[in-house]
């Protein structure tokens, strides 16, 4: 693309560019992709951007209004962007995987010898279209090649053979729960933490569920663990009353993959068959969420006095997704499992 020469444009015309893309910035574009779409170099969006922190916006006029001075340069602004947007904290010899405004503060004042305070630290990520977020957590051993193939091309694949073979696509899943699960808040006086008593025996169970993209949810309460012998079980389950055929996605845990497991789902001849998902993917998989909720909307805002008001909890939820397939649906509606709706 031709570079544009900001000198050889009226006034009128450059005020409008500079204010234009400075508010683009803002609403969350990446100054690099903002300023290559107007053609001009990418040290102009930084300029412009030091100019409007130093100024505001009669400072982008093009018969600039002085303001205070610039503590940083556009070269300055320039690196915080892609530092904080390319880099991680632990590169650069912190003790945490998150940025926080401190860190950035040490790193400008290392780098500038210019000192902001934090909440001057946090105008600046504003005003270049940095939000404080809670970020996606993914396993480092997660191969990223094979959950775009996933993605592109098997589970493609497998919607295929399921709609020939009108079989109903389920995403199965495992987890525990425990008693001293805890979420949410409530409200007390100012400087007053509240307190919940509970007992303190602690106590757990173990669930499994299937949800399809139609909005139907299967699921089993277990006490102690999930090995091939339980995920039959559950299996024989899932097929009871099945008139069509089950393809059956889940993750690669070692009960999935036993021999035992195998040997069943080759009895049914054909009427079930098992996909696994790529390794240390579980964004991938929509029952993850059935666990969200139970964790967060129905034990971790409860208070259980034993074992059996525990399961009572669980099962409760569990049943109440049951009846309700517009919530299952809002599970394939995520943004990473919104693949696999319907």
């Amino acid at each position: 693309m031709t570079r544009q020469d900001a000198r050889k444009l009226d006034h009128a015309t450059l005020e409008a560019i500079r204010i234009r893309a400075v508010q683009q910035v803002q609403a969350g574009e990446s100054p690099e992709a903002v300023i290559s779409a107007l053609g001009f170099s990418s040290r102009c969006i930084y300029s412009w951007l030091a100019m409007y922190r130093a100024g505001g916006w009669d400072a982008l006029k093009a018969k600039r209004i002085p303001g205070r001075p610039k503590k940083l340069k556009a070269q300055d602004i320039r690196w915080v962007y892609r530092t904080v947007t390319g880099r991680n904290p632990l590169q650069l010899g912190f003790p945490f995987a998150l940025w926080t405004r401190a860190m950035i503060a040490r790193l400008i004042v290392k780098r500038t010898g210019v000192r902001l305070s934090l909440v001057s630290v946090g105008r600046l990520l504003a005003q270049l279209g940095l939000t404080s977020q809670k970020p996606l957590w993914r396993a480092y051993q997660q191969d990223g090649s094979r959950v775009q193939h996933w993605l592109k091309h098997e589970y493609p694949r497998i919607q295929s053979a399921a709609k020939r073979e009108k079989a109903e696509i389920y995403y199965e899943d495992e987890s525990g729960v425990r008693s001293d699960l805890h979420s949410g808040k409530t409200w007390a006086p100012k400087g007053e933490t509240p307190i919940v008593r509970v007992t303190g025996q602690r106590f757990s169970l173990n669930m499994i569920a299937a949800i399809s993209p139609r909005g139907a949810l299967r699921f089993m309460v277990v006490k102690g663990g999930v090995g091939a012998k339980v995920f039959i079980g559950f299996l024989k389950r899932l097929m009871h009353g099945q008139r069509r055929p089950v393809y059956l996605i889940v993750d690669g845990h070692p009960s999935h993959r036993a021999k035992a497991v195998k040997e069943y789902v080759d009895s049914l001849e054909g009427r079930l068959k098992l996909f696994f998902l790529p390794p240390y993917s579980p964004e991938l998989n929509p029952d993850e969420l059935v666990w969200n909720d139970v964790k967060n909307n129905a034990v971790g805002r409860a208070k259980f006095e034993g074992p059996k008001d525990l399961h009572r909890g669980v099962v409760s939820r569990l049943r109440f997704l049951q009846k309700r397939p517009d919530r299952v649906l809002s599970f394939f509606r995520a943004p990473e499992t919104c693949y696999a709706a319907a």
